[in-house]
């Protein structure tokens, strides 16, 4: 019999929390119906005053939101999904020292420290740290992310440091593997509705204005969001860490909202260039596809064919100095299925799904 009631017990308790991580009845009611400007700042207003952690306490939260399914840590730099990780850390392998990668792990911003002066409550917001291996955390250094041209440094699960290939930036970036790329990617928008209006006095860096990403981050991380939808992994993460700070990352509950945000009256291009979309066809296709692009500007044009696992099977660049461009892709050799297309320059994102048959 007492087995029997430790059962009841213990299912109840597994209820209880279960319900408690759900998105709470009415939570975005504020936010139904808007865009642009008015979104953003509703959101704001839903996700703010949640509660503020010790940062020195951080590591007695991060089992319960960074943990592998086999317990070890959950590490962005290190593992391969749907793959063998080259190594796993267990919790009680935090760092101290550091001299190569596999020593130890340590508690990593995301959206780094000296872009917001250490100051709280930022600096123990759960959703932007994350337990990484503190040697990879050393060279990502304080970067900003994005796509690397030619790497100088590639950890062994295949993060890249090197010059930036996204049209806009050619300073130093730290590129994450495909995999986690969205999970980074709305966590900066979080950053950036979470922090709307109380930033202006931060440092901010090459890929930030105050909380906001600058233009040509804004385009990386709408295609990095696209390109790696929202996973089991992250849903788990925004619950466990609702039960801790109380607030919720809105762009994991609700991703169709980025483009909500920032392609409505908030949004904002370098010097004010309308967001046009290239005409990308046949689609569904065989053998080719098409892409054409008006524009009135003279740019640098990156166009890329990702999988739907998010790995890249055709990146081109080009040039375009006249208002028309035109280019075709032979795709003859790649197996059907579904893919998506990246159309990017400085001031331009678009991501479009293609259906290979």
């Amino acid at each position: 019999m007492k087995k029997i009631i430790m059962m009841l017990i213990t299912a109840n308790l597994f209820f209880s929390v279960f319900v408690l991580a759900e998105i709470p009845p009415g939570y975005y009611d504020n936010a139904a119906g808007l865009t642009g400007t008015q979104l953003k700042t509703a959101l704001h207003n839903i996700i703010k005053n949640h509660l503020i952690m010790s940062y020195s306490n951080l590591e007695d939260y991060l089992p319960k939101t960074d943990s592998k399914p086999n317990g070890k840590v959950w590490d962005m730099y290190s593992d391969i999904p749907g793959g063998t990780a080259p190594y796993q850390f267990n919790f009680s392998q935090a760092c101290g020292e550091y001299n190569s990668e596999n020593d130890c792990w340590n508690k990593e911003h995301s959206f780094p420290q000296s872009w917001f002066n250490s100051m709280a409550p930022m600096k123990s917001d759960l959703f932007h740290v994350c337990p990484t291996d503190g040697w990879v955390n050393n060279k990502r250094s304080n970067y900003p992310y994005g796509d690397v041209g030619t790497a100088s440094w590639t950890s062994q699960n295949g993060s890249k440091v090197g010059p930036c290939s996204n049209p806009g930036y050619s300073n130093v970036v730290f590129e994450p593997i495909d995999s986690f790329k969205g999970d980074f990617a709305r966590s900066y928008f979080y950053m950036a509705v979470r922090y709307y209006t109380e930033s202006n006095g931060w440092p901010g860096s090459d890929m930030v204005t105050g909380s906001e990403p600058k233009p040509w981050a804004l385009a990386v991380l709408k295609a990095w969001s696209i390109l790696d939808p929202v996973s089991t992994k992250e849903r788990n993460r925004n619950d466990s860490i609702y039960l801790i700070q109380h607030n919720r990352n809105p762009f994991i509950d609700n991703p169709q909202w980025i483009d909500s945000v920032w392609n409505g009256p908030s949004a904002v291009f370098e010097n004010d260039v309308p967001l046009i979309k290239p005409y990308i066809y046949p689609n569904p296709t065989n053998e080719n596809f098409s892409i054409d692009y008006y524009s009135n500007n003279i740019e640098n044009i990156e166009i890329s064919l990702y999988s739907i696992e998010g790995k890249i099977i055709i990146k081109k660049y080009f040039n375009k100095e006249t208002n028309n461009f035109s280019t075709s892709f032979d795709l003859s050799n790649i197996p059907k299925g579904v893919y998506f297309v990246k159309f990017l320059t400085k001031n331009n994102c678009f991501v479009s799904k293609l259906i290979i048959e």
